[in-house]
């Protein structure tokens, strides 16, 4: 009898779908395009980079610090295309693991990692919903517990996005908290990339772009005005992390600090919503909510 050969699989057997991003109108589509969000992402990049196996990869392999601006313009614009990226998201998220392949090392405490280990790049993932939490209820409102939940299950679909299985990654905010608590008391950690982006006294390089009158203006401002943004960037960072995590990386805050922060607060949650949308939502969100209106019609 002759043998027969089964048809070699299909582009559709070789490949799953791609995972969809969380869906216009949802809880990230509305905040995570807000310009208060930029005021959200440093806690949630200190956190990341409070675990010893991340401080290492960044200390090793970044260019936070020789192009802090550059670095972080790129960073913006993947987080921002993971929520608004429609069929862009997914190969977003595929660049973004690819650029973590090769990066591997010694971590401080004489552990091998591998930037996508899941217990490491997890984590990355992890810090953003404490932070859009505990942020949140200055710079926006309390969330209510359905938005909690439904805010919990958008970042899941975000991980997707990134790679991350379901198995490495709590699937549920009753499973979250313990995963989370476990981490900061196990793992996490004052390092050396954590003290440097809360220090007030490091180098900064000055931006470089923009039109030439801002570009003439930095350059004879810069020196004062790398103090106050360092200042600003130190406050912002330990005042929208929460309590358990700077009490884990050991970040002090005082009373006259958090009276501070709840009047900052309060007048960027004023004024920001009377903003035309040009200047409210950044640019790849923005677009989208404009793509998204315009379909509606």
């Amino acid at each position: 009898m002759r043998k027969t050969q089964a048809p070699a699989p299909g582009p559709a057997a070789a490949r799953r779908p791609d995972p969809e991003p969380p869906a216009p109108g949802g809880v990230l589509w509305s905040i995570s395009g807000d310009v208060r969000a930029l005021l959200m992402l440093p806690a949630a990049f200190t956190m990341q980079v409070a675990h010893p196996a991340i401080a290492a990869g960044v200390d090793e392999h970044s260019v936070f610090r020789t192009d802090p601006w550059g670095r972080g313009e790129r960073s913006l614009r993947s987080v921002q295309l993971w929520v608004y990226g429609g069929e862009e998201a997914a190969e977003e998220g595929r660049r973004v693991r690819r650029l973590h392949k090769e990066i591997q090392g010694i971590d401080t405490r004489g552990r091998r990692y591998h930037s996508l280990d899941p217990a490491c790049y997890s984590w990355v993932h992890a810090t953003g919903f404490p932070v859009y939490l505990h942020a949140g209820r200055y710079l926006l409102r309390p969330f209510t517990p359905a938005q909690e939940r439904q805010l919990y299950r958008e970042w899941l679909q975000v991980g997707r996005i990134l790679g991350i299985r379901d198995r490495d990654m709590p699937q549920t905010i009753e499973e979250y908290w313990p995963y989370y608590r476990r981490m900061l008391a196990e793992e996490i950690e004052p390092t050396k990339v954590a003290r440097e982006l809360l220090a007030t006294d490091v180098p900064l390089p000055r931006p470089e772009g923009g039109p030439l009158a801002v570009r003439l203006l930095l350059r004879v401002a810069w020196p004062a005005l790398r103090v106050a943004f360092l200042r600003l960037r130190a406050f912002v960072t330990v005042g929208y992390m929460p309590p358990d995590a700077r009490a884990a990386i050991g970040l002090e805050w005082s009373p006259a600090q958090e009276r501070r922060l709840r009047r900052f607060s309060a007048v960027v949650r004023i004024l920001v919503p009377l903003l035309p949308e040009r200047l409210r939502y950044l640019p790849i969100a923005r677009e989208a909510r404009a793509r998204w209106r315009a379909a509606a019609r």
